[in-house]
């Protein structure tokens, strides 16, 4: 009887591990790609936290909840107490990340939005330096693109470089030497606008995401693996690497 019940759960275990976590870390992964082609350019922006994009932590999370459903998957199918309970352990720990830093998000969002402002304000001012081409190359791929210029205001530029010029990128018509000329031919948005119009525009594609990539997880809830782990530990299964 109690065969039958490790048998069941083994295989639930197994589809929920692959099926559910598996495809979440791949969603996951397909986000942060997508990220990362889309607005990569930004990761490129922050002097102070150049790796720390969003594209680069979805990526990375991503790959930890892969990591975490193949952890519980090879730990159903060898019935191995040991790497259940560190399946266990570990998506109790993701959990709890995901919603402690959602919380801190919607509570410190305007501080966030006002960090990361100074952030980029900051990081203009190594536009000119040759050991930041990626950041000079990102600004003008942005302001091209997306047809604005500085982070709040072309004026950004004014403060960052020191002397009323702008890159030739801000110019609504470009060519060279442009952002030495009148004011009125620059794009008058900053890009930090954008950004937030580009988030606004997305927001119930990724909070859709977000929603289906939650109740995926809810749904595969630790407890399966700890059940699981119950009844090997009644049967007498013994840990073995």
């Amino acid at each position: 009887f109690f065969r039958g019940i490790l048998c069941f759960l083994q295989t639930s275990m197994f589809c929920r591990s692959v099926l559910a976590l598996q495809l979440c870390g791949c969603g996951l992964l397909g986000v942060g790609i997508w990220l990362s082609v889309s607005q990569g350019s930004f990761a490129t922006f922050s002097p102070s936290l150049p790796a720390l994009s969003a594209a680069n932590m979805v990526i990375g999370i991503g790959a930890i909840v892969m990591v975490t459903g193949f952890l519980g998957c090879l730990g159903s199918i060898k019935e191995n107490k040991c790497l259940l309970l560190s399946f266990f352990i570990v998506l109790l720990i993701i959990l709890l990340a995901e919603v402690i830093l959602l919380i801190l998000f919607f509570v410190y969002s305007d501080k966030v939005s006002e960090n990361a402002k100074q952030d980029l304000k900051d990081g203009l001012a190594l536009y000119n330096s040759d050991t930041n081409l990626g950041l000079r190359n990102a600004w003008n791929i942005i302001q091209a693109e997306w047809k604005c210029c500085g982070v709040i205001a072309y004026t950004d530029w004014h403060e960052a470089l020191k002397e009323k010029v702008v890159p030739d990128r801000c110019c609504q018509e470009h060519y060279q030497n442009c952002g030495r000329n009148y004011t009125n031919m620059f794009w008058n948005r900053g890009c930090f606008e954008k950004v937030e119009e580009w988030l606004d525009d997305n927001k119930l594609l990724l909070g859709t995401i977000g929603m289906v990539i939650l109740v995926v997880q809810i749904s595969s809830w630790p407890w399966p693996s700890m059940t699981l782990f119950h009844h090997i530990h009644r049967t007498g299964k013994k840990y073995d690497a």
